[in-house]
């Protein structure tokens, strides 16, 4: 049973600036809530018990917001003395979990997948990681993730323009005992390092999900935002 997820929440929001200033990327208002609010109650309702939330840039920020409960779960705070990179921020985070199957999330992006069917997917694969993918059309702003018909991850590439392809949606799945094998640097990418290199040697799954997308990273997005998550309840 799935029941904590880590959200990486220490972005410093740099694209955003021009709409989002003095605040943490997942903090960004959108229709007078923080973006951080739609991803814990999306996460309340596929039953994820607790949340830790990897801080960083003026991390008070969210700590004074939301305390350590939201709805139905527990928040324990993960704090960046300095910016560690996605991977690095990964690494700390899970020290702190109890559980070996972790859901991770990018704290600028909202996809609705079902974590249920996703974790009964990693469960029957035996996967390493599973990789939540959305299919998209004529795109440039994000690389593609190639997988078998078995769904097994076969490569990535680099961002360029597509006509169609999936692209890797910012939530994992991770059997975090793969991870114990490796001395990472304290600062490094988790994209780059771990998802780029290892995925020939471990089993990293691919799954593909439907459900609503948006990454709210570039202020085109962030205004779109705020028309779409009308329909969410926070």
């Amino acid at each position: 049973m799935l029941t904590e997820a880590i959200i990486l929440a220490g972005g410093l929001g740099t694209r955003l600036r021009s709409e989002v200033q003095d605040l943490p990327k997942a903090m960004a208002p959108i229709n007078d809530q923080p973006f951080l609010a739609y991803q814990l109650a999306y996460l309340a309702a596929q039953g994820i018990q607790k949340v830790y939330l990897a801080v960083g840039y003026k991390s008070e920020a969210i700590v004074d917001y939301f305390g350590h409960q939201y709805q139905s779960m527990a928040l324990e705070y993960v704090v960046e003395e300095t910016p560690l990179g996605t991977g690095g921020a990964v690494v700390q985070a899970l020290a702190a979990t109890q559980t070996n199957h972790v859901l991770i999330g990018n704290g600028d992006t909202m996809f609705e997948v079902d974590l249920k069917a996703m974790a009964a997917f990693h469960e029957t694969n035996q996967a390493n990681l599973t990789m939540a993918l959305k299919y998209l059309e004529q795109f440039s702003r994000y690389g593609t993730v190639h997988k078998n018909e078995k769904n097994r991850i076969e490569g990535f590439e680099e961002k360029t323009y597509k006509e169609q392809g999936l692209i890797n949606g910012g939530l994992y799945l991770l059997d975090k005992q793969c991870l114990e094998a490796y001395n990472f640097p304290e600062k490094f990418s988790l994209e780059k390092l771990f998802l780029e290199q290892e995925y020939p040697n471990l089993a990293f799954y691919g799954f593909e999900s439907t459900g609503y997308f948006l990454d709210i990273g570039i202020p085109e997005d962030y205004k779109k935002a705020q028309e779409d998550f009308k329909q969410f309840n926070v």
